[in-house]
């Protein structure tokens, strides 16, 4: 007697509706939106973390939109639903996403939300990327909101961690150029392209942008930019501390920032570099507040 395996339901992420994008070098995206019933409302754009994909932020995606918000979720390259996936294309760096992914992206969100200002919102990662992007464009976005999201840069951890910091980061870069990739381990569990660990671990040697290939000084750009931004640093973040945050901010000196620091009796009581997604109606709402006012928080 034959025996056939029960039919496992579609997730949550996959039923949303999507918007396809496909990039000039081949690379495709699915970006899975949450429409406010209001057009105009804003639109907030989540990047993830590294190695982390965007499946993982629908909690959070599904407190933005309650909060009467629209709401894009989308994979970085070669992570999640992005294709070719990692090792089945070609290997890149932060200029590829930063100058050919992340265009194509907000182009098609233009297009899917005619009538809404773009707010970014970056995870550690993403929101190096997120930061870098606005700068390059800053006609591209309206404001920028990062959580976790700090320089890497050695000294940025504080004497205590120089010697771990430079370790550890330097080793995922020469690992990352002696394979081509990151296999995942040290500090990132997941795998990564070599391209993107090896910007990453010279960001942490120098302190500057300057991706492989760039077309423009990021640097200058960072500083030079004026965009409303909100900066949230989490109490016990060990990759993303609040020194480095701090580090992040000092290079925006025209910005106009936001601090929010989780510490505390702040109803954010995951304040982890990954945990606090657990708390993610509490970091919409407080986030949702500051994209309507750009007020400082109490």
């Amino acid at each position: 007697m034959m025996t056939t395996s029960p039919t496992r339901p579609p997730s949550e992420n996959s039923t949303l509706e999507s918007v396809a994008v496909s990039t000039p070098d081949g690379v495709t995206f699915r970006v899975r939106v949450l429409p406010s019933a209001r057009p105009d409302a804003p639109l907030v754009l989540i990047l993830p973390a590294m190695a982390m994909k965007a499946k993982h932020y629908l909690a959070l995606g599904k407190a933005f939109h309650a909060q009467g918000l629209s709401v894009a979720l989308t994979d970085l390259r070669a992570q999640g639903e992005s294709r070719p996936a990692l090792r089945e294309g070609r290997d890149f760096g932060y200029r590829e996403m930063l100058e050919v992914d992340l265009p194509a992206i907000v182009a098609a969100l233009r297009q899917r939300f005619p009538h809404a200002p773009l707010h970014l919102f970056g995870h550690s990662l993403g929101g190096q990327l997120a930061l870098l992007f606005a700068a390059a464009r800053p006609t591209a976005a309206t404001s920028v909101t990062v959580i976790g999201t700090g320089t890497v840069f050695w000294r940025a951890f504080g004497p205590r961690r120089w010697v771990e910091a430079l370790t550890s980061i330097q080793w995922i870069g020469l690992v990352s150029r002696v394979k081509g990739y990151w296999p995942g381990g040290v500090l990132i569990p997941g795998a990564m392209a070599g391209g993107v660990m090896i910007d990453w671990s010279k960001h942490s040697l120098t302190s500057r942008y300057r991706p492989k290939g760039a077309s423009v000084d990021y640097d200058t750009l960072l500083a030079e930019m004026t965009m409303p931004v909100l900066a949230v640093s989490l109490e016990h973040d060990r990759l993303g501390p609040k020194s480095n945050v701090d580090f992040l901010v000092s290079r925006m000196p025209a910005a106009t920032v936001t601090q929010w620091h989780v510490e505390g009796d702040s109803p954010v009581v995951h304040r982890d570099h990954f945990e606090w997604l657990k708390d993610s109606p509490v970091v919409a709402q407080r986030v949702a507040e500051w994209i309507d006012s750009g007020s400082a928080f109490a």
